[in-house]
């Protein structure tokens, strides 16, 4: 069977999805664009020789609608004879957009492909897509759960309820992604995945304290919810959760053969890929069954596995996977996570995945696994092998 490879990975710096924020200014066409045109920079390749450029995106209208994929790859000056579509698997978007690059070149659809994402939340506000007044889900999945289904933020709740996780043990997590995410920039080991020079993560917290979380307010709590779920303990807070953010990253991937030809340097190779689905209730734990399947769809087991990216969506997301797989938390999210790196929706598949190549070369690392929780319980895993 044809391997695929990635032969390069770059990111923006995560910005404050605020008007504030330093990526505030960039339009999301331009924000992509500047980091196709990082990504075929960094190799020197020929971008007329790209087969076709798959990008994530989760709120596809105003600035980031009428596939803004291909928008961004004629602004990057890509010739036009280079295609593009935009994937919408909510905040797997771009793993997604992963996927389908390097299944494509598996089997032989492609010879070279791009996957990229990108999110502007300061520009275009998450859940913007929905019209006032509209209803996304209509009368058939409503007479399926009648009693309705909830926001992701209730969903961590209910997460959290179920597996017992305190509002202590999910501040302690937060603060930790915080503390390894300062250290590896003050270590400058994200310098070589970050194509704008001299800009950081700006979401990172790193004089953020216990004390500092334990003083937030549940981010979520809603009388009429908590009439309904009782067993909720109201522990998600804003200092728990990942924040609002803008972003982009992007993937060089190719045939292990064209990659020789061409004079690239394979560096990492696929070596399973999954999605999964669960309850569209708790919304956010199909992260469990999808690592169960890729592993299995590997033919490793947990202990293979070097390292792990596990999206920090909220803490209680990747503790109650932690709880399920028994992975051991120092192998998982080793530069910090979606809480303080960031989460810009439809880039951040891409970003976990750049982190991730980076992160097993740095470490003489095999085997990594990525995996993402998204929105009607639905998540992707993918297994990468560092060549």
């Amino acid at each position: 069977m044809r391997e695929a490879v990635i032969v390069e990975a770059v990111r923006t710096p995560v910005g404050k999805g605020k008007p504030t924020g330093a990526l505030h200014e960039e339009h999301p066409v331009d924000l992509l664009a500047r980091t196709l045109r990082a990504l075929v920079d960094r190799t020197g390749i020929d971008p007329a020789l790209v087969d076709d450029v798959i990008g994530g995106c989760v709120t596809q209208v105003g600035e980031q609608a009428i596939n803004i994929t291909r928008n961004a790859v004629l602004a990057a000056g890509f010739p036009e004879s280079v295609p593009a579509m935009t994937v919408d698997r909510q905040c797997g978007s771009s793993q997604q957009a992963v996927h389908i690059a390097a299944q494509g070149v598996i089997s032989g659809a492609y010879d070279v492909a791009i996957a990229c994402g990108v999110e502007s939340m300061s520009r275009v506000p998450m859940g913007s897509s929905v019209l006032p007044g509209s209803d996304p889900f209509g009368s058939l999945l409503a007479a399926r759960y009648p009693e309705g289904l909830v926001g992701q933020g209730i969903s961590a709740e209910l997460i959290a309820a179920r597996w017992k996780i305190d509002r202590e043990e999910q501040d302690a997590f937060a603060l930790e992604s915080h503390r390894r995410a300062a250290t590896a920039w003050d270590r400058g080991e994200f310098d070589r995945e970050v194509a704008w020079a001299g800009q950081r993560d700006e979401t990172v917290r790193a004089g953020t304290s216990a004390e500092a979380l334990a003083g937030l307010r549940p981010a979520f709590h809603d009388p009429r919810v908590a009439e309904r779920f009782p067993e909720i303990g109201w522990h998600v807070t804003a200092g728990n959760s990942s924040p609002i953010n803008d972003g982009a990253a992007a993937l060089l991937i190719m045939g292990i053969d064209t990659a020789a030809r061409l004079g690239l340097r394979p560096r990492a190779r696929f070596h399973a890929f999954a999605v999964a689905g669960d309850d569209p209730l708790l919304m956010l734990t199909a992260v469990v069954p999808a690592t169960q399947k890729v592993l299995a769809k590997g033919g490793l087991s947990l202990g293979d596995i070097d390292l792990f990216e596990v999206n920090e969506a909220f803490a209680s997301v990747v503790l109650a996977w932690q709880r399920e797989t028994g992975a051991d938390l120092d192998r998982v999210n080793v530069r910090g996570g979606a809480i303080s790196i960031g989460h810009p929706l439809g880039g951040s598949g891409a970003r976990l995945m750049t982190t991730l190549l980076h992160n097993l070369e740095d470490r003489g690392a095999r085997y990594g696994l990525q995996t993402m929780c998204e929105a009607g319980g639905l998540a992707n895993a993918t297994i990468i092998e560092r060549l």
